[in-house]
């Protein structure tokens, strides 16, 4: 198969319809014309001489041959975008701008605290700082969408690189003058299953808030963020488990200390395993690393 008939392009309009699932949206994220963008991908599948999408008239969906095409072209596309960032290096620490992305129960209560030092350690750099949750920051990293990701480890990508940087206890937070905020008093485990008030599914705390459950059980008692949960639980509606870097004095609830790795956290920085400026992340997490040392709540790792 001759490879000219190929181009990026099309590997991009491919990957656009199989993340929005629709034609007409993937072709207002590429910014062209869906007529186009139809007509383009149908030459490919006859290029290829395979159905890449079923269209029905309600929604398009990968076929089983045309889900390892989508794969395969998501990272082609991210070692393209590679091209530009070894064109573009400059004397400047990554080239002159770090899209850096956390998981959202990290994020909002560690950039606060890293920014300062990083600042003045990297004072010609232009840093974009985004927030979401595991399943998606992963995606994004892998695509070169973002350049390193703060997330909880253990990550098992083999396309990513990662390095420890802290361990963050989760602490228990009940309604003042809950009988577990009392010494002696239940722990999450002794909670009764109701009682227990957890992120919705796509969080990892959730998973981790889980695994120290002996008998999780299930609940329909969820929130979409920790501020969220910690509002719920100053209503008097349960308890939950928040990391430590979340914790506030202004926080209107009850926090205990538990005991045991269980309830706690690895955080770490992830990066593309092929990305030139693996010595500038590994430089990067050992100075995050030497930042969390400041901090009382947690323990670098």
């Amino acid at each position: 198969m001759n490879l000219s008939g190929l181009s990026l392009r099309d590997l991009e309009y491919v990957v656009a319809i199989a993340d929005h699932g629709s034609f007409v949206r993937a072709a207002e994220h590429c910014h062209v014309a869906q007529p186009s963008l139809s007509a383009q991908v149908r030459k490919l599948e006859a290029l290829l001489g395979m159905v890449i999408f079923e269209r029905t008239t309600r929604r398009v969906i990968v076929t089983v041959e045309g889900k390892s095409f989508v794969e395969q072209a998501r990272r082609v596309l991210a070692e393209a975008r590679l091209l530009f960032t070894i064109v573009q290096r400059s004397d400047k620490p990554f080239g002159g701008v770090l899209r850096l992305a956390a998981i959202s129960t990290l994020g909002p209560y560690l950039f606060p605290r890293i920014l300062p030092a990083l600042r003045k350690k990297y004072s010609d750099l232009a840093l974009v700082l985004s927030e979401g949750l595991t399943g998606a920051l992963v995606p994004k990293l892998i695509d070169g969408d973002v350049d390193a990701v703060l997330l909880s480890l253990p990550q098992a990508d083999a396309a990513l690189t990662s390095r420890g940087i802290f361990s963050e206890p989760f602490l228990l937070a009940c309604p003042k003058g809950h009988p577990a905020s009392r010494k002696g008093g239940p722990t999450w485990d002794a909670l009764d299953v109701e009682e227990r008030l957890l992120l919705e599914e796509g969080h990892c705390l959730r998973e981790q808030a889980l695994a120290g459950c002996s008998a999780p059980g299930r609940t329909n008692r969820l929130a979409t963020s920790l501020e969220t949960l910690k509002y719920m639980v100053a209503a008097g509606e349960g308890c939950t488990l928040v990391p430590a870097l979340a914790v506030s004095e202004r926080d209107a609830v009850a926090y205990s200390r538990l005991s045991g790795t269980t309830f706690s956290r690895k955080i770490g920085l992830a990066w593309r395993r092929g990305d030139p400026r693996a010595a500038e992340f590994s430089t990067l997490s050992e100075k995050l690393r030497q930042i969390a040392k400041s901090f009382d709540d947690v323990k670098t790792i």
